[in-house]
């Protein structure tokens, strides 16, 4: 099983989002440079994430992502399948072809082992993770050294 930068990258700006909106939109600039993300790459993801209605646009000026409904009700695992990723841990994506056309020795305990998976990402909510104490101390350390940045004699030097 691998989860690759696309759902790891989905699910952290997507958190992004959620701590920082405080009621207005959150541009994707503002999302990259907190969370060191290109931001074309970040255009491709919300664009998926808004045809899955896990956020919404907000066009013009001050314009930007909100979350497409409460952060109680939106869960890891919707924003990975969002974004096309899975977290199947089978050889065989789930079809039982593993070995040669047929289901191999041990195809039951992988698959037994995503659906855990993803009912332990489907458990948890974005609400529920910006609530920890770890996140929001992360959160914090963040915009700290962005506004020391922006601070530095050098951050406006040609």
């Amino acid at each position: 099983m691998r989860l690759t930068t696309k759902g790891r990258y989905a699910v952290t700006a997507m958190l992004d989002l959620t701590i920082h909106a405080d009621g207005k939109p959150v541009s994707l600039s503002e999302i990259s440079e907190r969370q060191s993300i290109s931001l074309s790459y970040l255009e491709q993801l919300f664009s998926r994430l808004r045809q899955s209605e896990l956020v919404s646009s907000v066009r013009g000026p001050g314009g930007g992502y909100r979350l497409g409904r409460p952060s109680e009700d939106i869960f890891i695992a919707q924003i990975i399948e969002a974004v096309h990723e899975s977290v199947d841990t089978t050889n065989c994506q789930g079809k039982g072809d593993c070995q040669g056309g047929e289901i191999c020795l041990t195809h039951a305990l992988w698959d037994e082992l995503t659906a855990e998976i993803h009912n332990f990402l489907n458990g948890i909510s974005l609400a529920h993770l910006m609530a920890r104490r770890d996140v929001k101390n992360i959160a914090q350390r963040q915009v700290d050294q962005l506004l020391i940045l922006s601070e530095s004699p050098q951050a406006g030097a040609c």
